[in-house]
């Protein structure tokens, strides 16, 4: 019996922290916001940063937390004055925090994923029925596949089937589990 996936093992969520298109004065956001949740968040590190265009400053952050932090999920309003541009009216900054859940021990191998997307309907707004924002992941050796047409982007539907497809897998790996159990039990001798 092969186990691909660890039953136990320990649940840990990354977060990403991200300026966007936005100035200056939201990479110092970014930078900000992501040093004071390893500090309010007990275990909480920073994983990666992508470094803005001045030092101290980041594009993205990719936080990493033993806790549940996906109410962070959507965008963090920061108010300051900009310092970098002096008299600058504007106070009101924004960066966007996406939770990305993560698995420790996994024993999936990415390069066995195969990705497939389609066209879907449901949400999308102008999109609906033009653009392949349904996703599809196989897991090759097992041939367990995974949908999800649930969001409005490829790449939201792509880490939602890429968690359900884990799903899968663990749930296969618990059944497997149970059945050798069970049937060393049946062939102990009385």
């Amino acid at each position: 019996m092969n186990v691909i996936f660890a039953i136990g093992e320990e649940y840990s969520m990354e977060l990403q922290i991200s300026s966007g298109q936005g100035p200056v004065e939201c990479e110092l956001a970014v930078a900000k916001f992501a040093e004071s949740l390893c500090k309010e968040i007990p275990g909480a590190t920073i994983k990666r940063t992508t470094q803005g265009y001045h030092a101290g400053c980041y594009r993205s952050a990719v936080i990493e937390s033993k806790e549940d932090v996906s109410f962070l999920d959507g965008s963090i309003k920061w108010i300051c004055q900009s310092p970098f541009r002096l008299n600058h009216k504007r106070k009101n900054w924004f960066v966007d925090v996406s939770p990305v859940e993560i698995f420790d021990g996994i024993g999936i191998d990415s390069a066995l994923i195969r990705f497939d997307t389609f066209r879907s309907g449901g949400k999308g707004g102008q999109n609906v029925n033009k653009v392949e924002t349904g996703v599809r992941a196989t897991y090759i050796p097992l041939g367990l596949s995974a949908v999800s047409t649930d969001e409005r982007s490829q790449h939201m539907n792509k880490k939602l089937a890429l968690k359900r497809l884990r799903e899968l897998v663990n749930q296969q790996n618990i059944d497997g589990i149970r059945a050798a159990d069970s049937s060393n039990w049946k062939s102990i001798p009385a």
